[in-house]
């Protein structure tokens, strides 16, 4: 892939994407127990999986599921996400929305949220639940990865616009990424070679969504995008304070990384790196007071496990009901490795969780 990149034959991403989706082609639409159709939302295409009717129920709860892959791989289409929604609208008897939101390098940071966002609120839409036979009390954003930051920013934004008469009763983030601030929390330092996210993927990944220059990775890599001399991050630096949000148990003997001097034209370069829309953890919290009832799920493997943490901490400071789910022994984007020849029994054991979090709130 980064062969056919340096020979400018495509962007590697791109590439990367195609083998992604080639290897993990959807086998089979609808069955008997599932109806799965493709739409269009407000200009975004989703995927809509809805289980057959209840003979003592009218309305069915629902889902709108956004999937990660580091907003650039993967898509709502792929096996291991149509796999997952089917089985999330057979055990919750639900109407799932899977978002099919455009990727990078196709489009850049505002693109992907305003994608889900639009779908979101097209789907919100007492005229369009009605027509799916959805209880509009109880509808949940959910997602992982990338797409459980997408999935929270959705919600913070949701929240924010008052003219709207439904919204979702619940938010469902797997292990999300919600900061760009520092990548020197306890779980970026202790799990910064773990596969299958490194910490430089990570950053990577970050630089491609934002649309900056990959020049800026080793800056970014020791927080000079947030030294002491960069004003702009001074007033989000206590919304990201771990050694007061992360338990003892997740700080372990690791110490900040803050830089006195860094290079306050990286965040002039990608603004988005304080964006609240990009970056949910850094919301204020006024905002985070208006969220709905929230469940996270972290892995103790994961770079992106305090990301979870600070969140929920975040949120239950702010008054929101949170259950933070943890799994000592899980790795990042383990919950979709659930299908042959890539099942593993932790995928199977955070998925149960999760499904069952939701049977039981939503």
């Amino acid at each position: 892939c980064h062969l056919i990149h340096y020979l400018r034959l495509g962007h590697h991403l791109t590439v990367l994407n195609y083998l992604i989706c080639t290897f993990d082609k959807q086998k089979s639409l609808s069955s008997e127990d599932i109806k799965i159709t493709d739409a269009v939302f407000d200009g975004v295409e989703v995927r809509v999986f809805e289980p057959p009717a209840k003979q003592d129920e009218s309305l069915k709860r629902s889902v709108v599921y956004i999937h990660g892959g580091g907003w650039a791989l993967a898509g709502a289409r792929i096996n291991t996400y149509n796999n997952l929604c089917r089985i999330m609208a057979e055990s919750l008897s639900a109407v799932v929305v899977s978002v099919e939101y455009r990727l990078v390098p196709e489009v850049c940071f505002p693109e992907q949220f305003y994608d889900a966002l639009r779908a979101t609120k097209h789907f919100l839409q007492p005229d369009v639940l009605a027509e799916y036979s959805v209880d509009p009390s109880r509808i949940a954003i959910s997602g992982d990865s990338a797409g459980g930051n997408l999935a929270a920013a959705v919600c913070q934004q949701l929240s924010k616009e008052e003219h709207l008469t439904v919204r979702p009763k619940l938010q469902a983030l797997i292990y999300p990424v919600l900061q760009a601030f520092d990548f020197n929390t306890p779980s970026y330092q202790q799990n910064m070679d773990v596969p299958v996210l490194r910490r430089e993927t990570m950053i990577n990944y970050w630089i491609y969504y934002l649309n900056g220059n990959y020049n800026l990775a080793e800056s970014l890599l020791i927080n000079n995008h947030t030294a002491l001399d960069v004003s702009q991050a001074l007033s989000f630096r206590e919304r990201l304070n771990w050694t007061s949000l992360l338990p003892s148990s997740f700080r372990k003997n690791y110490k900040p990384v803050i830089q006195t001097t860094g290079r306050a034209e990286i965040v002039q370069e990608m603004p988005a790196l304080l964006d609240v829309r990009a970056v949910p953890l850094l919301a204020e919290n006024e905002t985070l007071q208006l969220q709905p009832k929230t469940y996270i799920l972290t892995c103790e493997n994961d770079v992106l496990r305090d990301d979870g943490v600070m969140y929920a901490r975040r949120l239950e400071n702010a008054g929101v009901e949170v259950t933070l789910d943890h799994f000592h022994d899980c790795f990042h984007g383990c919950m979709i490795f659930t299908v042959w020849p890539t099942e593993f029994s932790a995928g199977v054991q955070i998925r149960n969780s999760y499904i069952k979090w939701l049977d039981e709130n939503l």
